[in-house]
């Protein structure tokens, strides 16, 4: 399979390209839209082979809120890479900075697919803002304010 499809799809090899994350902390398993500088959507295929779902919580599994915030940031993390991949260097991580307004409205459980729309808000200053929302089957899931920032390392 290609990394790369006609509306800026990516695979899982394009993602693994651009991000740092592994198993278990790999929160994205495909991109499915992608607009530079302006949006991607994603999604997080949810199975109950998750490592977290032992304990969160064994009679009822729930994807923990903090998990469904790592996987839009990552997307978020997403967007800004494949923006400015042509100017990156092997030695460029994106930090997260910072997670603000984070609402949670319903609960994330296995056999759920998580969708990640994230769009640029403004980057000031090499900080950029994302808006992020996570939903199920077209309902909201979670929403917030990502910030984050590119870093040589």
């Amino acid at each position: 399979m290609s990394e790369r499809d006609a509306q800026g799809a990516t695979d899982i090899e394009g993602i693994m390209n651009l991000l740092p994350h592994r198993y278990p902390l790999l929160l994205i398993d495909r991109v499915l839209d992608f607009q530079p500088h302006e949006h991607l959507a994603s999604i997080k295929n949810v199975t109950i082979n998750e490592p977290f779902f032992v304990g969160h919580f064994p009679q009822k599994p729930v994807m923990p809120g903090v998990l469904i915030l790592e996987s839009l940031a990552q997307a978020c993390g997403m967007l800004a890479f494949k923006s400015v991949q042509d100017t990156l260097t092997d030695n460029d991580v994106l930090y997260l900075v910072g997670i603000d307004k984070a609402r949670f409205k319903r609960p994330v459980q296995p056999g759920d697919q998580l969708r990640h729309d994230v769009s640029v808000r403004r980057v000031t200053r090499g900080i950029w803002i994302f808006e992020a929302r996570g939903s199920v089957d077209g309902e909201l899931a979670a929403e917030c304010e990502i910030r984050c920032t590119v870093r040589t390392v």
